[in-house]
């Protein structure tokens, strides 16, 4: 076993992050396999932390390949795929970074309101192909428009705030009504589209959340309205949305997560009102540097056996 703790990294990260990760004040020896690992491999058996996201998470199966694990880290908010019934089982610290992107996703998500509703793709490149006139058409406004917004947690939240700026009718579902707010809540997803001229996914991943956006909230959100997903892929029946998105039953969707990324479905290649991007709603150099940051504290107390911030508890 190295002197030094081991880090397996197991999502991409850019050379300048690994940089930072290596001259950390902990010193640790860092293995980067965001392509994937041969969890086979006895090499592993020195690995003591992991750096994992929610999307990528580590299963009961790849906790019991690395006999002398003690940490998994989350580099993000979400853990949804990180087994915490075993890793608590084996008394694993398992730790998160919550609140370190929700600013950046919540001007993504706006961006993408924005950008899908405006027609903001289809313009540039009609101008760009030298087709000035014909895309001159009317598009949907923002100011006054219903907006719904599926999870009202941290990022949810902000959200609403930034929408508040355009005077969006604001509503959300939550299990259960958000003390203190004027926004109007409703029961479930079904209500709250049917309620919406734009719906807006902020909820967390997980098999509690998959499909929750199904046929039917997409015809509740009927053919005017626009969906926006920033949460995950999961949350939404992708043959579901590409039927209502072929025919019409909504007038578009702007999505940075859809399931089975990055692999994308060749039914959603050439559909013109469809607007996506790559996972990229929580990246920005704030972000990022936020998300270093809360690793390296959890890094220097599980180095010192102190109790590390951000625990993901039980």
């Amino acid at each position: 076993m190295s002197e030094h703790p081991e880090l397996l990294v197991l999502i991409p990260l850019a050379e300048s992050t690994l940089t930072q990760l290596r001259h950390a004040a902990a010193p640790i020896v860092l293995r980067a396999a965001p392509q994937g690992v041969d969890w086979q491999d006895p090499a592993l058996a020195g690995v003591r932390y992991v750096l994992t996201n929610g999307s990528t998470g580590l299963s009961a199966a790849q906790m019991q390949a690395l006999p002398a694990l003690q940490w998994v880290a989350a580099f993000g908010a979400g853990y949804e795929n990180i087994d915490l019934q075993a890793a608590h089982a084996r008394k694993l610290v398992v730790t998160h970074a919550p609140g370190a992107n929700d600013a950046t996703v919540a001007d993504h998500a706006m961006a993408l309101l924005l950008g899908i509703a405006r027609g903001v793709h289809l313009l540039d490149g009609a101008v760009k192909a030298g087709h000035w006139e014909s895309v001159r058409a009317a598009r949907p406004a923002i100011h006054g428009k219903r907006l719904g917004i599926l999870g009202l947690g941290n990022i949810g939240a902000k959200i609403a705030r930034r929408a508040s700026g355009f005077d969006m009718d604001i509503s959300y579902h939550t299990r259960q009504p958000r003390a203190g707010l004027s926004y109007r809540h409703f029961p479930d997803a079904l209500a709250l589209a049917a309620h919406s001229d734009y719906l807006v996914l902020a909820c967390p991943g997980g098999q509690a959340t998959r499909h929750l956006v199904d046929a039917a909230v997409l015809e509740a959100l009927g053919s005017t309205g626009f969906l926006i997903n920033i949460a995950r892929g999961s949350v939404v029946d992708t043959a579901a949305l590409v039927s209502a998105l072929q025919a019409g039953g909504i007038a578009g969707a702007a999505l940075d997560v859809f399931e089975g990324e990055p692999a994308l479905p060749a039914a959603m290649r050439d559909l013109p009102n469809l607007l996506l991007t790559p996972h990229v709603s929580g990246r920005s150099p704030e972000s990022l540097q936020a998300q270093i940051d809360m690793f390296l504290a959890c890094l220097g107390a599980v180095a010192t056996g102190a109790t590390p911030p951000h625990l993901v508890r039980p």
